[in-house]
């Protein structure tokens, strides 16, 4: 009989539920400046572009960063791959919620 030896799949992983988090966090992003005059004023780096310079520039570095900080957390370790897929999906669909207009018009 072969053992059944479970993979690392911690780096995989590592890369969606950081996706999850980058995603979430320009929803909270978007929703905090359309809602906060000052948040916008602050996020916005670039004129011809308004706030979303800064929108993007923030989840991408919170993405990157959560990224890193989970690969060396999970690396050459098998996490469950089941839950942290529905964890990143919720965070995907939060994130996405964040950027609509009917949902931070009610902030």
């Amino acid at each position: 009989m072969m053992n059944q030896q479970s993979e690392a799949n911690g780096l995989f992983t590592a890369a969606m539920l950081a996706a999850g988090i980058g995603c979430l966090f320009l929803g909270v992003m978007t929703s905090l400046s359309e809602g906060i005059h000052a948040v916008e004023n602050f996020l916005n780096w670039y004129n011809p572009v308004g706030a979303l310079t800064g929108k993007t520039w923030i989840a991408i570095v919170i993405w990157l960063v959560s990224w890193v900080v989970l690969c060396n957390k999970w690396r050459g370790q098998s996490v469950d791959f089941v839950k942290m897929y529905k964890v990143t999906l919720i965070l995907i669909a939060l994130g996405l919620l964040g950027t609509f207009p009917l949902f931070f018009g009610l902030l």
